[in-house]
């Protein structure tokens, strides 16, 4: 590809999306009529169903019945490409774009949807021994953990107790929907498994924990949702600890406030950062480094910049901040969409963007989850059925939507999970895994 501004000469306005996540697609999908030239450019060749990551970390599914490649989501759209390449600045003044392949791209608007990526909290080299789950190779790598830890313990029986103690030991950090969902994987995973598959290894052997520095779980629900997520984590054998600050992560242990609990795997779900977006357009961002915008999502003093999704930093209509959720990037896409055709087309302005709350889920594991509708609350097997529902709807396409209710229902009626595979990487150069050179001969 040429290395020069707008490589491909075309006399319609040029409009570039950053990031194909839900907000990204969501855009490109309200622009897929305009008489414009529309540009996808992420770094992965996939759209990824982030919110059911964990279940791939858990063996549940398998990535690819929650990815889909870009190119095909959007073959149908007869005015979009899409770049496989990674961005590396942005000149708004310019309005140009730089590129890790060296290309530059003209814009005529720009619309942000990079997501976000694990915060440490000014820890970053705990993320060596306690990844976060966003990527498919995370999730990957994760399951892994998990699995090879067991695996290890079963064919190691008779090595020193606080050895096997600690391989079979699994540790959760943060107390949100992604961290409780999480825990609950992974004990239903671990317990059903060591019942029906290993010989050595029992429910009685394993050991959950999940560690929220706050007086609670799931903060942004009602005190009721967050108790009734207790118990069901408790009911599953997953020890919470709240209140508990997690002071440093070591390769192979945890230690929560004073005490070092070693394990095999460490989970981390406790934070997020905004993409650097903010600081390619050198504009004030909120502490989680998310762009601030203004009411129709567009960047202040960059004209023709937008930023939505995890990028962004909006409120609603009551004064809150918009969550970091799959329906609010979507939400806002569609939008975006709106302001730039009517931009486009010389047409009245959609107005400012108003953000539709149809409610917050977690799931806790088979049948256990809680909903928060505002008019009305949900917890156990209604609430699972919900979330359960709501996730398939949002998944790309029909054939995944078919797998992932298929799996489920094969999961919930045998409590089998099809996709626990060790792959990419192999168990005997497992990094960080439990592996004791003193073990009896």
């Amino acid at each position: 590809m040429a290395d020069a501004p707008h490589p491909h000469p075309h006399p319609h306005p040029h409009i570039v999306i950053i990031g194909a996540g839900f907000g990204g697609l969501a855009a490109a999908r309200g622009l897929r009529r305009l008489d414009a030239q529309v540009t996808i450019i992420d770094r992965q060749n996939h759209h990824l169903f982030q919110p059911l990551l964990y279940q791939v970390a858990t063996a549940g599914l398998s990535p690819a019945e929650i990815a889909a490649p870009i190119r095909a989501i959007v073959r149908r759209y007869r005015n979009t490409r899409v770049l496989l390449d990674t961005v590396t600045g942005v000149d708004s003044a310019a309005r140009t774009i730089a590129l890790e392949s060296g290309t530059t791209l003209d814009y005529d608007a720009l619309i942000i949807a990079t997501g976000a990526t694990h915060s440490y909290f000014g820890q970053d080299h705990w993320a060596e021994f306690a990844p976060g789950i966003k990527t498919i190779d995370d999730a990957i790598q994760v399951r892994a953990r998990i699995l090879v830890a067991m695996e290890r313990a079963e064919t190691e029986r008779q090595q020193m107790p606080e050895t096997r103690d600690q391989q079979l030991t699994f540790v959760v950090i943060g107390g949100g929907p992604t961290g409780v969902e999480m825990a609950g994987a992974i004990a239903e995973l671990t317990r059903h498994a060591a019942d029906m598959d290993f010989r050595y290894i029992s429910r009685q052997c394993i050991r959950v924990m999940l560690v929220e520095a706050g007086p609670r779980l799931l903060g942004a629900f009602p005190d009721e949702l967050s108790t009734k997520a207790l118990i069901a984590l408790e009911q599953l054998g997953v020890e919470v600890r709240l209140n508990g600050r997690v002071t440093d992560i070591e390769a192979d242990a945890v230690m929560v406030g004073d005490e070092r609990v070693a394990a095999a795997a460490i989970i981390w779900g406790a934070g997020v950062q905004a993409s650097p977006a903010a600081k390619w357009l050198g504009v004030e961002a909120d502490r989680a480094g998310r762009v601030i915008v203004a009411s129709d999502m567009q960047v202040a003093d960059r004209p023709g910049v937008y930023a939505i999704g995890d990028t962004a930093s909006v409120a609603d209509k009551d004064g809150r901040p918009v969550p970091g959720v799959a329906p609010a990037a979507k939400q806002q896409g569609e939008h975006v969409a709106r302001v730039i055709a009517a931009s486009v087309k010389g047409t009245k302005h959609p107005g400012p963007f108003a953000y539709k709350n149809y409610g917050n889920l977690a799931t806790i594991g088979r049948r256990r989850a809680v909903a928060d509708f505002g008019w009305t609350r949900l917890s156990g097997w209604p609430a699972w059925f919900v979330w359960s529902t709501a996730h398939i709807f949002y998944l790309t396409d029909f054939r995944s939507r078919l797998i992932v209710g298929a799996q489920w229902i094969w999961s919930y009626v045998t409590f089998d999970r099809g996709a626990r595979l060790i792959t990419g990487i192999s168990a005997a150069k497992m990094p960080h895994a439990v592996w004791s050179e003193r073990q009896p001969k």
